[in-house]
């Protein structure tokens, strides 16, 4: 267990989600890595928190598409670069990662390690 925390830590990249979701197409994928492809353009990036948290601060570009409400035909389908979901603390961006697999998704789903705060901890751009 200690050794694949390390190992996380020194090669940080998209992990398969602990459990293992939608045939390993649902990932973890750590703040550094997501900041640095919405750095280069390659992320869409969906934020499944309420209005309210939105508000209060988001992720520059990030689409608004609140879990209470989900809807899967309001994620863009980019081909070509990485689709993250997020929400505050990373648990709310599983069900919905599920329920865009439910309605038909077939690629990879990154869902943000920590959710927006390990984003804004890791110095990731801000809106407020």
């Amino acid at each position: 267990m200690f050794l694949c925390s390390l190992m996380r830590r020194l090669f940080p990249t998209a992990q398969p989600d602990k459990q293992g979701g939608a045939d390993g197409r649902i990932l973890q994928v750590d703040p550094q890595t997501a900041i640095q492809w919405q750095a280069r353009g390659e992320a869409v990036i969906v934020d499944v928190r309420e209005p309210h948290e939105h508000a209060a601060g988001h992720i520059p570009g990030a689409i608004l598409n609140p879990l209470s409400q989900f809807d899967p035909s309001r994620v863009p389908a980019e081909p070509g670069k990485h689709l993250v979901f997020h929400c505050q603390g990373g648990r709310r961006c599983g069900p919905a990662a599920e329920r865009m697999m439910a309605a038909g998704h077939t690629g990879t789903i990154n869902r943000l390690r920590g959710g927006f705060s390990a984003w804004a901890d890791a110095g990731g751009p801000v809106e407020r």
